[in-house]
């Protein structure tokens, strides 16, 4: 099919926003120069993508493709996703060559909050908010979550939600559009597999969609469609990684 060519600028930054396949890639310096010692050195990269659903998290997956297509060939060769998101999960996914960034997000210590939107099945209170913020058992035999943040946002049904339903579900669902749905937020600190979903599971929910808003301090930014993906910027990777503090630690996020 033809390729338009066609350039789009991120509303807060004078650099180009570089679109996934099947847009036409606009390619940037693979990474800044650094000649503070009289010698060129690559400095690390670090991205943001606006991850689509119906791609798996991974470097390479012999069956199924994966988020590096949203790359790049030069990118997919030394970059890697930071923490995962499950295949029908959307939003904000990092990507690094530098492995200091993956011990700053992802070790438990660190308490690094993620922020997700969410639609599912059912009508949930404020009590199942309360729930969630407490902790609850998401499955037999682990601990339970630790401490969140909720926000009920609506109840709406199904009809109302036709747009966030799966594709392939979505003549199914919309047979009972009276259906009630919950949408709300979360804020946890943890990183377990499918924990979001989990959650709302133990309050009575079902996630249907879920959207990842913010790693810490950085926000996924509103400019970018799903595929889309630019480098992080200065004030960006500052906030995520702060200088090392006089003892030789690392300031708490």
């Amino acid at each position: 099919s033809d390729v338009y060519k066609r350039q789009r600028f991120a509303s807060m930054h004078d650099y180009p926003v570089i679109l996934c396949e099947p847009f036409l890639h606009f390619l940037l310096p693979s990474g800044m120069m650094d000649k503070t010692d009289g010698r060129d050195r690559r400095m690390a990269q670090y991205y943001m993508l606006y991850k689509p659903r119906g791609l798996l998290t991974a470097k390479r997956d012999a069956r199924r493709e994966t988020v590096m297509s949203c790359f790049p060939e030069a990118l997919r060769e030394t970059l890697h996703p930071v923490g995962r998101l499950d295949r029908d999960t959307e939003g904000l996914l990092l990507f690094t060559d530098d492995g200091m960034l993956d011990v700053r997000l992802l070790r438990p210590e660190q308490h690094v909050e993620k922020e997700y939107e969410y639609r599912a099945f059912g009508l949930l209170d404020e009590t199942a908010m309360r729930q969630l913020e407490e902790g609850v058992l998401l499955l037999e035999g682990q601990p339970p979550s630790l401490p969140a943040r909720a926000q009920l946002l609506a109840h709406t049904s199904i009809g109302e939600s036709a747009p966030y339903l799966p594709e392939r579900f979505r003549e199914k669902y919309l047979k009972n559009p009276a259906r009630p749905v919950t949408a709300g937020k979360l804020w946890i600190t943890e990183g377990r597999k499918h924990q979001v979903k989990l959650m709302i599971k133990a309050v009575g929910g079902h996630v249907f969609y879920l959207k990842r808003l913010a790693i810490g301090p950085v926000r996924l930014d509103e400019a970018l469609r799903p595929g889309e993906y630019r480098p992080l910027t200065a004030e960006e990777l500052a906030a995520l990684m702060p200088p090392a503090t006089s003892g030789g630690g690392t300031a708490e996020a």
